[in-house]
């Protein structure tokens, strides 16, 4: 109080605290660190501290890996169809379209002809942000394309899934790329094709059960789940708890259904690296 009576803090003001900009930290999932942003993304989007390997879109996963300004993208205008009215908690279409504005693509899958570090190549991505990268009738035709396009040109082919299975909005068609990228697979390997699997965190379901783990070499990113049925979807039909670390990449690499695991930042060069040792 001063002399007057009044109090001494009377006309004195705190300047507003700034508030943080959003976006500028990340909590990683796997230290559980909160962590700047810039430096994850300057890392490829893997965590400096723990070496967690963060989800990535399709175009960010073609960046990565491609020769800068090298990628010239096929079958772009491709647009999945609705022919079973599908309705959940939303029509399929709704659902589309507000996955096409969130993402900015048509459907789940890029691909097209690149170079690796040279190396010409045809690649295709699963981007997790378009429906968790699940398979339908317009993935299944790209994945069948870039085989066959591959073949056509006697180029290798790279593709990195990451999906959690089949799209369950187009039913048996959506089940029926399964059989589709299988079969141009077959074609690609009987005329001596390579085949570059790289799984990322998730491939399961479909895609898991068809054309990811057919690659005359099959990559995975650390730490991540591959499989058919995922944890949640084995505890809630059979109730049984998996091991720890059960359908992780290093789990599957120990038992034989892999034949490595590549950190990302070392991708490119593992990619280059199999196409000069075996001569395409």
């Amino acid at each position: 109080m001063n002399e007057n009576g009044n109090s001494s803090w009377e006309g004195f003001s705190l300047k507003k605290k700034r508030d943080m900009p959003e976006g500028l930290w990340r909590r990683c999932p796997g230290c559980e660190d909160m962590i700047f942003a810039r430096s994850i993304e300057q890392n490829l989007e893997v965590c400096p501290q723990c070496q967690h390997h963060f989800r990535i879109g399709a175009a960010q996963r073609i960046k990565q890996l491609c020769d800068e300004g090298s990628f010239e993208e096929m079958l772009a205008d491709y647009k999945p169809a609705d022919p079973l009215n599908f309705t959940d908690c939303q029509t399929y279409k709704d659902r589309l379209r507000k996955q096409k504005k969130k993402t900015s693509l048509e459907d789940a899958a890029v691909m097209g002809k690149s170079y690796i570090k040279g190396r010409p190549v045809i690649i295709a991505a699963l981007d997790p942000d378009f429906m968790m990268g699940s398979m339908g009738s317009v993935v299944g035709e790209k994945i069948t394309v870039a085989a066959e396009t591959a073949l056509q040109n006697q180029f290798p082919l790279v593709v990195v899934s990451c999906s959690g299975g089949a799209r369950m909005q187009e039913g048996a068609l959506s089940l029926a790329q399964m059989a589709k990228t299988s079969a141009a697979l077959a074609q690609f390997d009987e005329a001596d094709g390579l085949f570059i699997s790289i799984l990322a965190d998730p491939t399961t379901g479909g895609v898991a059960a068809s054309f990811a783990m057919l690659g005359d070499v099959i990559i995975a990113e650390p730490g991540a789940l591959i499989g058919f049925a995922g944890p949640r979807t084995i505890w809630h039909t059979i109730k049984v708890e998996l091991p720890k670390g059960f359908q992780r990449a290093e789990f599957l690499l120990e038992h034989g259904m892999i034949d490595r695991i590549t950190p990302r930042h070392q991708l490119r060069s593992e990619i280059a690296r199999l196409i000069d040792y075996c001569g395409k």
